[in-house]
């Protein structure tokens, strides 16, 4: 994301009931949360940590770090489901995006799950800057439906993915040294799941990552993602798109070793693997005809395998 415009006040919008689709919106327009602010529950998407494409705090993480890296997930999907909402409008969704973002400065206003975040990150002296970072991602997201370059789909991901890792290192106090390894992998993340749902994207939110210029390039128009199938142009811009990724993944891969934690070392060593998998599959196959995640078995396997070899490295290092 670029730097996302000002937040709207939310004063008196939550009781704003036309939606730009001209349905009336059942639960969001209704109420206001009795400070002002608009409720967020109804926009809820009711997916989960266990649903992600790689593991949110896995049992491999430390219990006393488990809690405090799902309260921070429960408050990014609370702004994630308010940005790909299909059917709020623009300003509701700043409206509620402001909401969450007033919910970290303390108090009793604001979102919940911005709250949660806030307590646990001033007990643990952990900078709500990568709360505020994420919210100036959503907003974008509000705003922006298309990137021009690699150069900006990478400042996107700056504020959409990067906090994230930095903010799960922070909870384990790993040294900001390695945050550049973290940026790498987070953005190869979050490239991958561009990639995956490019298809869906377009159709239910008419959002766009893929580069224009790639597929202006390879003179491919951006309805072509609204089709069934990919045709060769567009698979082939896909597959470079995959290929610059894997470009990360090789910046990240030694990442796992520099992390001080070792069971937070492990599952990051799993998400490496997950990804750079991921990647070949993109390179391969057709994400809008054809099956580009792992199945339960797969990534257990992958997974398997990324501890074994990540603790014979770790052990005869």
């Amino acid at each position: 994301m670029t730097s996302a415009p000002a937040p709207a006040s939310g004063n008196g919008r939550a009781d704003r009931s036309a939606l730009a689709s001209g349905k009336e919106h059942a639960d969001s327009s209704a109420l206001a949360s009795g400070k002002g602010y608009p409720d967020a529950s109804a926009l809820a998407s009711g997916k989960g940590h266990g649903d992600e494409n790689f593991p949110v705090a896995s049992w491999l993480v430390r219990a006393d770090a488990r809690a405090p890296v799902l309260t921070y997930y429960r408050f990014a999907r609370a702004a994630d489901d308010i940005a790909d909402n299909a059917e709020a409008s623009p300003e509701e969704k700043l409206d509620l995006l402001a909401a969450m973002r007033a919910g970290l400065s303390g108090g009793d206003e604001g979102s919940a799950e911005a709250r949660d975040l806030a307590l646990v990150a001033r007990a643990r002296g952990i900078s709500l800057t990568h709360a505020h970072e994420l919210l100036d991602a959503f907003e974008r997201d509000v705003t922006v439906n298309r990137y021009a370059d690699w150069s900006q789909l990478m400042d996107y991901c700056r504020y959409s993915a990067m906090p994230v890792g930095r903010y799960v290192l922070d909870v384990h106090g790993e040294d900001p040294a390695i945050w550049p390894m973290n940026d790498a992998l987070c953005a190869a993340l979050q490239i991958i799941n561009h990639l995956q749902d490019c298809g869906k994207d377009y159709r239910a939110i008419d959002r766009v990552y893929i580069p224009t210029r790639m597929l202006e390039k390879a003179g491919v128009p951006i309805s072509a993602l609204g089709e069934a199938r990919s045709s060769q142009a567009l698979r082939g811009v896909i597959s470079a798109l995959a290929s610059q990724t894997g470009a990360l993944l090789r910046e990240s891969a030694p990442f796992a070793a520099a992390i001080g934690d070792a069971r937070l070392s492990a599952e990051v060593a799993i998400i490496q693997r997950l990804a750079e998998d991921l990647v070949r599959l993109l390179e391969r196959r057709d994400p809008l005809s054809e099956n580009v995640h792992h199945s339960r078995a797969r990534a257990g396997f992958l997974a398997l395998r990324a501890v074994l070899r990540h603790g014979a490295k770790r052990i005869f290092a």
